[in-house]
């Protein structure tokens, strides 16, 4: 017994994956579950939410204030992600009929994306530092609400939404869950003392309640490919160049991370994706197949992840032996 609980310990990441596509294709094939599919969508709707904001409140109850400092690898990885998000809004507006379209438009998804909400958690099982994490969250998301009103209309026009209204749309998605439960976190710090001791000994109630918010995600992920319509070709392309971002993003942070000290939390902090965000704003502002690479890049950021926290495990045992 024990060596099970210590195998789903050390595969949670993977596990959550395979039990998300298990979940959706048994759930979806049970004939007389079918009414109740209106109401599962609506509780994902609002579980979701919840657990990243409990895995978020969990997280930020061990970061002081003061520790949230700004870095210098923080500006070139917010200048990565916006310059190549820009070269390749421009790249649209100067040739609006490629075939290509698609492809751009995913990769621009795929960079612009602010850092993941558990980021923070999986820099922590890594030994990262969660402030540093947290820090750049925080900045990156307020880049993105900046970045995305002002060149989005250059790849990608459309009537009606200006500067203002989608700026507004944009901090409307972040706050709730990034600076709600940083403040609430806060409160409980300085304001019951007793309350935030006991929290901080859940070591890792953070990292498994992620761990279910990803076997939701990777269930809603099976969803939109299966209704999405798309031919394969374009689902394989979209899922290739999620990859090839996820990649490319990871071993840039962790380079630039390096030369400041801070190679984990450099590589999680631009690989590491919120990626219900890539969906919503390929809905929102893209073509809506777009956001399948949302999906995708999940499934690739967490198998990085998985392989990290595996490596560490190994590195660790080795240096207890």
């Amino acid at each position: 017994m024990k060596k099970i609980i210590q195998f789903i310990k050390n595969w949670t990441l993977p596990i959550s994956m395979i039990i998300g596509v298990l979940g959706y294709f048994i759930y979806t094939n049970i004939p007389f579950l079918a009414p109740t599919k209106p109401i599962v969508n609506e509780s994902v709707g609002i579980i979701q939410p919840l657990l990243i904001f409990s895995m978020l409140f969990l997280t930020f109850c061990k970061v002081k204030p003061s520790d949230l400092q700004l870095r210098i690898w923080f500006l070139w990885l917010a200048i990565i992600q916006s310059s190549l998000f820009a070269a390749l809004a421009f790249l649209l507006y100067l040739y609006p009929d490629t075939h290509w379209r698609l492809i751009i438009e995913s990769a621009m998804l795929c960079i612009i994306c602010p850092t993941a909400t558990a980021g923070a958690v999986v820099t922590m099982k890594l030994g990262g530092n969660a402030a540093s994490l947290t820090t750049y969250t925080i900045l990156i998301n307020l880049v993105v609400a900046i970045v995305i009103p002002l060149l989005v209309p250059i790849a990608h026009p459309q009537v009606g939404i200006s500067f203002i209204p989608a700026f507004f749309i944009i901090i409307r998605k972040v706050f709730p869950l990034l600076i709600c439960p940083l403040l609430a976190a806060w409160l409980v710090r300085y304001c019951f003392p007793k309350l935030h001791s006991k929290l901080l000994e859940c070591k890792d109630l953070a990292f498994y309640l992620w761990a279910i918010a990803l076997a939701i995600a990777i269930a809603v992920t099976c969803k939109a490919l299966v209704h999405s319509g798309e031919s394969f070709s374009h689902i394989l392309g979209i899922g290739a160049t999620s990859l090839i971002c996820c990649i490319f993003q990871f071993a840039v942070g962790k380079k630039i991370g390096t030369l400041y000290g801070e190679r984990i939390e450099g590589g999680q902090s631009i690989g590491q994706k919120n990626t219900v965000f890539i969906i919503w704003l390929g809905y929102t502002f893209m073509s809506p197949v777009t956001s399948i690479s949302g999906g995708l890049y999940s499934v690739w950021h967490n198998t990085i992840n998985s392989y990290q926290l595996w490596k560490k495990r190994k590195d660790d045992e080795k240096i207890n032996q």
